[in-house]
């Protein structure tokens, strides 16, 4: 009896040690992957439970991002905060200059950008600044990687009209683009290209290795927000309800199309969409979350939001949508047919987008209140 009970006691202690090591790998960047798509296939739970809340009573506009289980994001009063998967604070640095940028972490450095235009690289290990480097407007957007024979470029907008192409490892520049305007939005990666828009209205392609553009897409308005990428099809909205898909192969807009407009309804869109296989998932200032056939453009379903919506982006996880509203409404909705399945009122604005792991999901205000959702235990 004592051996069969050691021998059931080393399989659990093996299941539990298995997941655990499963869980310490568990990583999510801002918008999910460097596409920008908002998808994963990883599933949201059936019932969520609120697991607890970390408060940091300080103002941000950041996203969460995860790294090795462990959340991190930064507030407009220059700190950085990370809180592991129970709860319990593990990492603060101050850079004691405001931050509105989501932080990006490669390799136990997390990099973001300043409203002093500085572009900083801090080391989760040390707990002290690897590298700055300055441009000369503040960044607001997250930065985005690009890897190339073993070695990493960070790309990220600001607002004195370029696009920094920055070597991960020394902070110094490798190239820069110039654009019309203020970059606002993230730069999204397909293959070797790089693509953004700007409040000059342009939709522009960069080759990554050159930092040349190598094509560019004139729309309606201005754009807020960062495109959404699945394979060589790219999304991005305008500030007017446009929204437009564009394929891009080799760097080379080879088709665009305006798929759908909201303009009737006098909305813009200021946040991110997100891309499924079949549909496509936009928010805008009318209240209303769309999810547009990528097929025809004509709208499956929309569903009304409560309260005014904002620059929080939505989520689709596998069969179903996370998303948030600037009231503080967070809402999990059938991914096909839009049908309300869950709800949590926050009691505070939300600005951020959701971040998702295995099981868990997590919502940050913007008065820094980091909420955990989980499985029923």
């Amino acid at each position: 009896m004592k051996i069969l009970y050691i021998f059931y006691a080393i399989i659990l202690f093996s299941a539990c040690s298995t997941e655990n090591e499963k869980m310490t790998e568990q990583n999510w960047q801002y918008r999910g992957n460097a596409a920008l798509s908002g998808y994963t296939d990883m599933k949201l739970p059936d019932k969520p439970v609120l697991l607890w809340t970390f408060e940091s009573k300080s103002r941000t506009a950041s996203s969460p991002v995860i790294y090795r289980n462990t959340a991190y994001w930064c507030d407009k009063r220059g700190k950085i905060y990370g809180v592991d998967i129970s709860g319990n604070q593990v990492f603060e640095y101050d850079f004691a200059t405001a931050v509105e940028s989501t932080p990006m972490i490669l390799d136990s450095v997390l990099y973001t950008g300043k409203i002093d235009g500085i572009l900083s690289a801090v080391s989760l290990a040390n707990k002290d600044t690897v590298w700055n480097y300055e441009t000369e407007g503040q960044i607001i957007a997250s930065p985005n990687a690009f890897a190339h024979n073993g070695k990493t470029a960070l790309f990220v907008g600001s607002y004195d009209n370029y696009l920094y192409c920055i070597n991960s490892e020394n902070g110094k520049k490798i190239n820069r683009y110039a654009s019309g305007y203020y970059i606002n939005g993230t730069v999204a990666l397909q293959n070797r290209y790089a693509i953004f828009g700007g409040c000059d209205s342009w939709m522009r392609v960069i080759d990554c290795m050159s930092g040349a553009a190598t094509d560019s897409l004139l729309l309606d308005a201005y754009i807020p927000a960062s495109p959404a990428i699945d394979g060589d099809y790219c999304y991005i909205a305008d500030y007017l309800g446009n929204v437009y898909e564009a394929v891009i192969k080799d760097g080379k807009i080879m088709e665009h199309r305006k798929m759908t407009s909201s303009s009737d309804d006098n909305s813009s869109f200021v946040s991110v969409p997100a891309v499924s296989k079949n549909l496509l998932y936009v928010l805008s200032n009318d209240r209303y979350l769309r999810a547009i056939n990528r097929k025809d453009g004509s709208v499956k379903w929309k569903y009304l939001m409560k309260g005014n919506t904002g620059e929080s982006s939505p989520v689709v996880c596998r069969n179903r949508t996370i998303v948030c509203t600037k009231t503080g409404i967070a809402s999990i909705l059938d991914a096909e047919t839009g049908e309300l399945l869950w709800e949590f009122d926050a009691g505070e604005q939300i600005v951020a987008s959701p971040a998702v792991i295995k099981n868990h999901f997590y919502i940050l205000t913007a008065k820094g209140t980091l909420f955990c959702f989980g499985k029923q235990i």
